[in-house]
């Protein structure tokens, strides 16, 4: 069995999977599960890593200087074991480093440190894209965390919301049968800035934002628990559920499935960044309960 890592403060504790370096639990201090149900009907995910792709690349397949790489749906990060480098009452960083394995599907060298630490009622997630190597990286990186839907004491499903932080006046990308970004638009279903979570918005996949101006929302029901995710350096956000289950998906990526149809190369599919010899790409998100309302 995977290493599981506790970490707690003032206001919260979190529970980390070593596998993936994947958050499985966060509770307020009454012991109150903020994060899914993990029902194997459904999805028995909870919060994986989006590394190196975000999203399904064409015939799961990237292509890197003229040569084919196979590349499952977001990333080999979160099948891989991590290393825990530091581990502190409120605090442990993962580390997961290149190795023969991931050459063989991702032809670089890279250091992906994630650090999960605890203030309060904030629970903060820092990512840093390390490239040890002598020629750019190019990446993708995602967050994937499931909230449970309802949350506690927040009331029914169909009571619950996301404010975004900004008007969001484009319109959604959405994901087609083969799992990449249809070339038509999906008609935003906010009113305002409030996104009133339903079922049926998920019966055909998730709701992607890829020209995104909020930094930042608030998950929430009646009253209750409630979550404000920021994300001040991911410019595409999903949302995502399957229909029935009891958890809400809110992905800030940095990345994005492959547009239908698209075979170019890796370096030019759209939310790819690259990481300079050297140097090193940092994407944080922020997790905070706020006070009952």
């Amino acid at each position: 069995m995977a290493e599981q890592v506790i970490i707690a403060g003032d206001g919260l504790s979190a529970t980390i999977n070593a596998l993936g370096a994947e958050l499985t639990s966060l509770k307020d201090t009454a012991g109150r599960e903020l994060m899914t149900d993990a029902d194997p009907a459904f999805w028995t995910g909870h919060a994986p890593l989006l590394f190196p792709v975000v999203g399904k690349p064409t015939g799961e397949t990237i292509r890197v200087d003229g040569r084919a790489y196979a590349m499952k749906q977001h990333g080999f990060a979160r099948r891989t074991m991590f290393a825990v480098t530091e581990q502190a009452a409120d605090r442990a960083t993962f580390v997961l480093t290149d190795s023969a394995e991931t050459r063989a599907v991702y032809p670089f060298a890279f250091r992906l440190a994630v650090t999960f630490g605890i203030a309060g009622a904030t629970l903060s997630v820092g990512v840093s894209i390390e490239n040890p190597g002598d020629v750019p990286l190019p990446a993708s990186f995602g967050f994937h965390p499931a909230f449970a839907w309802p949350l506690p004491g927040g009331g029914a499903k169909e009571a619950h919301r996301i404010i975004f932080s900004a008007d969001e006046p484009a319109a959604l990308r959405q994901i087609d049968a083969d799992g990449q970004i249809a070339p038509a638009p999906r008609a935003s279903p906010l009113d305002g800035r409030t996104l009133a979570l339903r079922d049926d918005l998920f019966a055909h996949d998730a709701l992607i934002w890829d020209r995104l101006h909020s930094d930042r929302l608030t998950y929430r029901g009646d009253g209750g628990a409630r979550l404000e995710i920021a994300f001040p350096d991911t410019p595409m956000l999903g949302i995502w559920t399957k229909p029935g289950a009891h958890f809400i998906c809110i992905e800030p990526w940095h990345g994005i499935a492959d547009p239908a149809g698209f075979t170019g190369d890796f370096r030019a599919k759209p939310g790819v960044f690259e990481v300079e010899p050297g140097a090193a790409k940092r994407i944080a998100m922020r997790v905070t309960l706020l006070a009952e309302s």
